[in-house]
Order: structure tokens, then sequence, then C-alpha cells
């Protein structure tokens, strides 16, 4: 079983850190040199990583034995097959807006009999067609990663009902989209996204699912551990490049003085 989906299923804590918007596949290897990191989370939402690139990236997380899926925008079906082909463990679908729109990315995202993928074996995910078809098909329905993104208002209403589909893996919450959607921007302690968060993660204990999230700080991440979050992103690429900036500042003081 894929590490997600393992670690998941064990009721264990995922890891995860996110790389897009300063993509290489080298960071990845960085990364997976300094271990501990379960998964990596490719944005293809808000970086426009290319298929190439995703290649590239599965290819330098699998070296390392981190697992990998691709945060997008389900818009049609080539969304959701293109990267699954090029080697991705799965998909985080994006604004979602109803449990229809749910079912749909699953049936895109899966094989006869839950969905209608189109097959085809020959790209990465089927080892270049060394993989016989149907061990390809049975393997890639059982393996492959969905989680759904709740931050539009209708994904909200239907927490319940898209946390009951099947075949969806996890729920994720973005606390900013979150805070949008609420009416309190960037407010992301406002009592409206923290009970909309309790709301969110009873759905998924009632259905049986796990959630995630993108902790706002280590006791933010502690109150959504206690609340039953399973996959947290605690490394965002751009947001780890700003620490380590600052680091260096701070570790060379006398060459920054802080300005009056």
């Amino acid at each position: 079983m894929p590490r997600i989906k393992q670690l998941l299923a064990d009721g264990q804590v995922v890891r995860m850190f996110g790389a897009g918007q300063l993509f290489s596949p080298k960071l990845i290897e960085i990364v997976g040199e300094h271990g501990d990191f379960d998964a990596l989370w490719l944005d293809g939402e808000h970086a426009g990583l290319t298929m190439k690139e995703i290649e590239l990236a599965t290819m330098a997380a699998r070296a390392y034995g981190m697992d990998h899926f691709v945060r997008l925008p389900a818009t049609d079906y080539a969304a959701i097959m293109r990267p699954l082909e090029a080697g991705a463990g799965g998909v985080m679908v994006s604004m979602s807006r109803s449990a229809a729109e749910v079912e749909q990315a699953v049936r895109w995202a899966k094989f006869w009999p839950r969905g209608e993928r189109g097959m085809n074996g020959g790209n990465r995910d089927g080892r270049f067609g060394l993989t016989p078809m149907s061990e390809y098909v049975k393997k890639a329905n059982a393996e492959t990663f969905i989680g759904i993104q709740i931050e539009t208002p209708g994904a909200i209403a239907a927490v319940a009902e898209i946390a009951a589909i099947p075949d969806v893996d996890l729920l994720f919450v973005g606390p900013a989209d979150l805070s949008q959607v609420m009416g309190v921007p960037g407010d992301f302690e406002n009592p409206r996204c923290l009970d909309t968060i309790e709301t969110i993660a009873q759905a998924c204990a009632e259905a049986g699912k796990p959630w995630g999230i993108v902790p706002r700080g280590p006791e933010y991440a502690a109150r959504m551990r206690a609340w039953g979050c399973q996959m947290f992103v605690v490394g965002l690429d751009i947001h780890v490049f700003h620490a380590g900036i600052r680091s260096v500042k701070e570790r060379y003081s006398a060459f920054f003085p802080t300005k009056g």
C-alpha cells in the first residue's frame, strides 16, 4: 500500500512537504536527504507545474521513499488523468462545489468498475507498458490517492455527503480559503473558521474518513491533531526559503543591522 494510504489507515500522522513555487528536482532531493517527510505535495493549482516537472518530481520523491500527489482543480478529465500517467500517486482536488463534482472527479481517476478513466498503461504509472493491463488496472484502482479540498460554500454545505463518497481517501482544509469563504480573510482563529473546521472533522469522523490541513503554526497544529487531523503540510517551499533567509540574517546579524 502507498505510504499515505498506509499511514492514514494506521491512524498515523502524514507529514507533507509542499513544492511548486520554487520547483526543482534538486529541492525535492534535498528534502529527501533531510528525511522524515512522508510525502510530497505538488501544487498544480497555483504553481502551474508542467507534466514534465511532475514526472521529474515523482522520480525524485520516489528515490527517497516519499509518496506524492498533485493538488489541482478538476476542470476536466485530462486534468486528472495526465498527472496520474506522469507518475503521481494521486490527486488533491481543489475548489469542488458539490458532491456531484467530487463523484465525477473520482470517476475520472478510477478505472472500471468504479470509474471511466481511459486505459493506456504505456506511461510511467504502468511501467511504460511492462505491467500487464489487468494488473495495472487493479493496482491503480487500489493505490491511487484521492483527496478533496473543502473550501467553497457548496463543499462546506455538502461536507457530510462528500465524506461519504466511496474512494474519497481524505478531506482537506485550507485555512486561507476557508477564512475568505467565512467572510474573515486571514483571521484563521475566527470562531466561524474554527466552528467550520470542527464540522468538517465531525463529518469525517462519522464517515470514517481522515482529514488534513495546512497548519498556521505549532499550537494550531496541536489543536487540529486533537480534533483528529492526520495530514499536515508542515513545510512549503516558499515559506522554508523565507525562513532560511531570516535564519542566515540572524546568524550574521552584524552584517544586517536592524533598521530603525
